[in-house]
């Protein structure tokens, strides 16, 4: 059998390598490097597959976190929600714009950010919530709409783990995550769901006006060249990067089909073990499975992830220390009382998900974690 990994891009490039070296070689031979037409075509394939109009290619993920505030006129002294239980990313990219992150705690089921915690956290110096869809289902985002309607707050959707995840209305209607807050951010790290061959991101928005400000920021703050309207930053979309994310969107529905077979075979299997928690998927949204993370309740993780690679198993912890409790925050919020963050940063573990798995490397991991539960 062959070795097991967390996520296995090289069998995944060997599958799609034709289309993938086509288009990655029609790039050079038009030596359209930067801003070419492939750019503009993924762009075009995203807005399409996500039912959004705006769409715009950028350097990578917390890049379009930081694009998010610039274009909703963020300022130094602002305070910005982030829930606690997450990567740095978002409260990084505020920070460095001299904005305050706030911290607030997550549900303990679907690890996204609790709005009852934020709206306990909301003071006259909030200006925006970010609702980041963990691990591949969405946040709570209706409550979290009509927070930020009550409240006057933006709302922005940290999408890197959770492209394709869909959120449920109670209306009936469904939409894709990061389209319905005011603006959406993703992640092509190679690892997401939809990754290329190296950094990129992307923004999403359904306002024309800010669509018209993210994508003048994106590129120095021009629309015209050289002539520099507003201050942006430099963060487009490589045009090889563009080229590979146009080939795998073709895939993204199969990519996602793939991942939540694997999630349910993984749950069905461990659903009866005691002290082992699956991952629990909220009625209101779909779950694209970005990580397949369970709780592991009875003190004895750091066993079992020892156990895994005694048997070469990878595994990895997603997060091992709340933002919160992060030395370069700790001395402002280390005192804050978060329970859920701090429990699931004790509890989580995640087993490799990929989309090239076999039925006997997933067979073998099942074993491996139940023959560890019940020896």
């Amino acid at each position: 059998m062959k070795s097991i990994q967390m996520v296995d891009l090289a069998t995944q490039y060997h599958r799609l390598k034709a289309d993938i070296d086509a288009a990655m070689n029609e790039v050079i031979v038009r030596s359209q490097f930067i801003q070419g037409d492939a750019v503009r075509e993924f762009e075009q394939g995203l807005s399409k597959k996500l039912e959004v109009p705006f769409v715009w290619g950028c350097g990578n993920g917390t890049d379009a976190l930081q694009m998010a505030f610039m274009a909703l006129d963020l300022n130094p002294g602002d305070e910005v929600i982030v829930p606690s239980f997450n990567y740095i990313a978002a409260a990084e990219a505020a920070a460095l714009m001299g904005l305050h992150p706030v911290f607030v705690d997550v549900d303990e089921h679907t690890f996204c950010i609790d709005p009852v915690s934020a709206e306990h956290a909301i003071t006259t110096k909030t200006k925006a919530i970010v609702a980041v869809h963990l691990f591949g289902q969405c946040a709570p985002m209706e409550q979290l709409m009509n927070l930020c309607k009550k409240h006057q707050l933006f709302l922005i959707e940290d999408t890197a783990q959770a492209i394709g995840a869909q959120y449920l209305f109670s209306d009936g209607r469904t939409m894709y995550a990061g389209t319905m807050g005011d603006v959406g951010t993703l992640s092509f790290f190679p690892s997401k769901n939809l990754g290329c061959y190296g950094d990129g991101g992307a923004v999403l928005t359904r306002n024309e006006g800010l669509a018209e400000r993210l994508k003048m920021i994106r590129n120095h703050g021009q629309k015209v060249k050289y002539t520099h309207e507003i201050i942006g930053i430099n963060s487009r979309l490589d045009t090889l990067q563009a080229a590979i994310l146009g080939v795998k969107l073709n895939h993204l529905d199969s990519f996602t089909r793939a991942r939540q077979d694997l999630a349910k075979a993984y749950s069905e299997a461990f659903s009866k073990i005691s002290g082992l928690i699956p991952p629990v998927i909220s009625a209101q949204s779909t779950h694209v499975f970005h990580q397949y993370t369970l709780r592991c309740t009875a003190g004895n993780r750091q066993a079992l992830a020892d156990f895994l690679k005694l048997k070469g198993i990878p595994c990895m912890i997603y997060y091992p220390i709340a933002l919160h409790l992060q030395p370069v925050f700790a001395a402002v919020h280390g005192n804050l009382s978060l329970p859920i963050s701090s429990q699931l940063c004790d509890e989580v573990i995640s087993l490799p998900m990929h989309t090239e798995m076999t039925a006997d490397q997933q067979e073998y991991i099942i074993h491996t974690v139940q023959e560890f539960f019940h020896g």
